[in-house]
């Protein structure tokens, strides 16, 4: 028998609960640890839409990288994802940015796999911001390209101040503020799934690339990785990708 408490004791050999950033909210959010588990749905995101999912499939566990309870609740709304995670008996695994920091296996480690970076290691310059390099120096379009189809994204945005790139920072999500860190450890360009406006000028004036691909496609990217690793450690668990919660961006 598996229980949701053996699920987290796994988490903590390689995303320990401790090593969140401060404003997170991580590890068991919803449920009893010692839940038994036969089918459990990852998701990186836990919505109602994913709860009803979950629901009709049978799961008495869901695992999202996005804390479904973020902020303090101070009502519950019958439609609500917490609400629903407690009617339908259904508890809540949800791993942050202590995923994001893993250096074994998380969510910047599965992004820089999936460009074919080697050599990866997490930067002491920034928060959630890890360097490694291409086989080969790369056109930078070239780069893009293959980014968007690793990732298979609708499409993406990027700057090619830089012709030809080989060093690459990563910071999935929202890490568009790690272009100081980035710049400051030598990267050719940062790939991440959101900066604004004032950090891609910054990463102008700093002679650094970007790529953006969204938040979805840099994050979502460890889903599929994370469902592989949990499947051989519990064998006797049916673990499900949800099929309800996907990026509905579209591009003109």
């Amino acid at each position: 028998m598996t229980t949701v408490k053996m699920l987290l004791d796994h988490f903590e050999t390689f995303a320990p609960v401790d090593s969140a950033m401060d404003f997170d909210n991580v590890g068991l959010l919803a449920g009893d640890k010692n839940t038994s588990v036969s089918k459990a749905m990852l998701s990186l995101d836990i919505t109602p839409a994913v709860v009803g999912e979950a629901a009709v499939k049978g799961c008495q566990l869901i695992i999202s990288h996005h804390p479904v309870i973020f902020n303090p609740l101070k009502r519950l709304n019958p439609r609500s994802a917490p609400y629903l995670l407690a009617k339908h008996g259904i508890a809540a695994v949800c791993m942050h940015t202590n995923l994001d920091l893993s250096e074994s296996f998380g969510v910047n480690t599965c992004l820089a796999d999936a460009l074919k970076v080697k050599n990866l290691r997490k930067s002491d310059l920034g928060e959630c911001l890890f360097i490694g390099t291409l086989a080969e120096e790369t056109e930078m379009i070239s780069f893009a390209r293959s980014a968007k189809e690793a990732l298979s994204c609708a499409g993406l945005r990027y700057t090619d101040l830089k012709p030809r790139v080989k060093t690459v920072a990563v910071s999935s999500g929202a890490g568009g503020s790690e272009i100081f860190a980035a710049a400051a450890e030598g990267a050719d360009v940062l790939v991440t799934g959101e900066i604004k406006h004032h950090e891609i000028n910054a990463a102008d004036e700093l002679g650094v690339n970007i790529l953006d691909a969204g938040h979805y496609k840099t994050e979502d990217i460890v889903i599929l990785p994370l469902k592989n690793r949990l499947e051989k450690e519990f064998p006797g668990v049916e673990f499900i990708k949800s099929a309800e919660y996907r990026d509905k961006v579209k591009f003109l």
